[in-house]
């Protein structure tokens, strides 16, 4: 993985993780190639168009405040790209812990966009 590509990645992690946090998904779209996969558990999305009308999820929790822990970034060769992600939710004020989760990042970056995200979850 080439210093840019690491770069480019950790910067849209950055932007994904804000807009976890605040609902803005804006700052994202500039990180993804025209063509972008978006591969969740629940469904898939072709193309930058259908990621901006149909990325929902990405809105923070009502009563919770939430923390991500990346672990290790992996160069998987050509472009790919896998990381752990650890969630934790805690409770809006108080900041009594909640619940966790583990997720699974694979990317594929192409000429300096994301063209493949792939979330799963692993715990």
């Amino acid at each position: 993985m080439s210093a840019v590509d690491l770069e480019l990645v950790t910067r849209f992690l950055q932007a994904l993780e804000a807009a976890a946090k605040t609902g803005d998904r804006d700052p994202v779209y500039p990180f993804l190639a025209d063509d972008v996969e978006w591969v969740t558990p629940k469904r898939t999305l072709s193309g930058i168009e259908e990621v901006r009308q149909e990325l929902t999820w990405v809105t923070p929790p009502e009563n919770l405040d939430v923390e991500f822990e990346q672990g290790q970034t992996e160069d998987l060769g050509d472009g790919q790209i896998a990381l752990d992600v650890h969630q934790i939710y805690r409770m809006k004020g108080t900041g009594d812990f909640a619940y966790a989760r583990d997720r699974r990042l694979d990317l594929i970056v192409r000429e300096g966009r994301i063209a493949r995200y792939e979330m799963r979850i692993i715990g």
